[in-house]
């Protein structure tokens, strides 16, 4: 009873991340059993590193996850996966519903942080509709890769494979069960296109697909409300991002990794490329043999990840919406900051640029982190001083993309990783609401005075 009135008493930031962290420590358990490896059990750092990157939906791997765990330990990984990347909260949210209990604050304060960019009534529906769509998107997603892989394997074989490769995808998990990942099948068409589409429905954001759902589901609406401006917002930069990431990788690669390939797979890797490398982890490319500039291009894709409400992490498409409609407005000597004809409240341009400021913050403390843990690996020279910063920031936003280093870490640079996917995870706004405390009953203001800037 002490504990579950202690739970009641939480604050809905530190419910998130305590959840979160319950579920690696359980996955890590389970894990480290002996049924769950096929030969060495994962040492306990091992254990909770991939438990944390499956919560978290980064796909970060020390160990290869299709050859070294028995089914027993896949399918702890993808329950993992799928359990974060709707949330923890979110299902217990569907199990208080299912169970006909009403929702408390702090389950309504949870769904309306997560999933919606303004609060609503209609928390029920909410929930109902992404559980739809989620296990729609993974069905249809499944039944059609496994009618790929069932041209060349067994019927138990491709539904495993169909499906694992489904759920990760659409929970921009990154995780596989090859070794090299989509390599081997980087020309394909069907099963690029699929992944791919499964990528965005899952990194677009569940107050886009439920606003959609809505304007093309409520046919007895007469007059339907204009489109948001928070799905205008998503759906313009999601779209200018991954043309300009197509665009940037055709020509920094047109005389590296893809210049032997033929031009339709050209386009087709670097679309794929373009679209997983904000929040899934999938590769088509080998990751350690790509240009400097493509490298670091990624790196900003990377940074920015997914959108709010999804199932990835980064600063959100939102947050680099908002800047580059500060930029505007600013050089067209505007003093409010507008986009799509909308004015943005100030408290949202706060939001984004704190959620901007303390993602350089945690980046850099983690890359600093792992220069001086990593100092006696041998592979501390300036080459792989962009090594680390990619998998930092691959962690940060939960991509999975690596440049080969990931199981070679000492213990501490693995668990200077966790720690970066969690913080990704679960939200930097989160974090920083738990470890900070609001100022109450200051009802006054400073004196103003001006300071020389630049």
């Amino acid at each position: 009873m002490k504990i579950a009135r202690s739970i009641q008493r939480m604050r809905p930031g530190l419910l998130i991340i305590i959840s979160f962290t319950f579920a690696a420590l359980i996955g890590a358990i389970l894990l480290a059993l002996p049924a769950a490896s096929v030969d060495e059990p994962l040492s306990a750092v091992d254990a909770l590193f991939t438990a944390t990157s499956a919560v978290c939906v980064t796909g970060l791997v020390v160990v290869e996850t299709g050859s070294h765990f028995t089914m027993f330990g896949k399918s702890v990984i993808l329950a993992l996966i799928q359990l974060g990347g709707l949330g923890l909260m979110t299902f217990s949210v569907f199990l208080f519903l299912f169970l006909g209990k009403g929702l408390g604050t702090r389950q309504r304060w949870i769904m309306t942080e997560t999933f919606t960019p303004a609060p609503i009534k209609k928390i029920r529906k909410l929930i109902k509709s992404i559980f739809v769509f989620t296990f729609v998107a993974e069905g249809i997603g499944a039944a059609s890769l496994f009618f790929f892989w069932y041209r060349e394997m067994t019927f138990t074989q491709a539904l495993y494979h169909s499906v694992f490769h489904s759920v990760s995808a659409f929970c921009n998990a990154g995780f596989s069960t090859y070794r090299e990942s989509f390599i081997q099948y980087q020309g394909d068409v069907w099963l690029n296109m699929t992944v791919m589409g499964l990528i965005v429905a899952g990194g677009i954001g569940f107050p886009v697909i439920y606003e959609m759902r809505n304007r093309l589901f409520d046919l007895g609406v007469k007059r339907r409300p204009a489109v948001s401006l928070h799905t205008k917002m998503v759906v313009a930069t999601t779209t200018i991002l991954i043309l300009a990431g197509w665009g940037l990788i055709l020509i920094s690669e047109s005389r590296g990794e893809i210049s032997s390939i033929s031009f339709k797979d050209k386009l087709l890797t670097a679309l794929f490329q373009s679209v997983t490398s904000r929040t899934a982890g999938f590769n088509t490319l080998d990751i350690s043999r790509l240009a400097p500039g493509t490298l670091f291009m990624l790196v900003m894709l990377m940074f920015v990840g997914a959108s709010p409400g999804s199932c990835g992490g980064g600063i959100k498409t939102t947050s680099l919406a908002v800047f580059m409609a500060i930029f505007k407005n600013k050089l067209a000597g505007r003093r409010d900051t507008s986009l799509f004809k909308r004015t943005i409240p100030n408290d949202v341009i706060s939001r984004a640029l704190s959620v901007f400021i303390l993602a350089v913050l945690v980046v850099t403390v983690g890359l600093i982190a792992l220069l001086i843990t990593e100092m006696t690996t041998g592979h501390s020279g300036n080459e792989y001083f962009l090594s680390y910063l990619f998998e930092a920031v691959s962690a940060f936003g939960t991509v999975g993309l690596s440049m080969g280093i990931t199981s070679s870490l000492t213990v501490a640079g693995k668990l200077v990783i966790i720690m970066l996917m969690m913080v990704g995870r679960v939200g930097l706004l989160t974090v920083a609401y738990v470890v900070t405390r609001a100022e109450h009953g200051r009802h006054f203001k400073y004196a103003g005075e001006k300071v020389m800037v630049g």
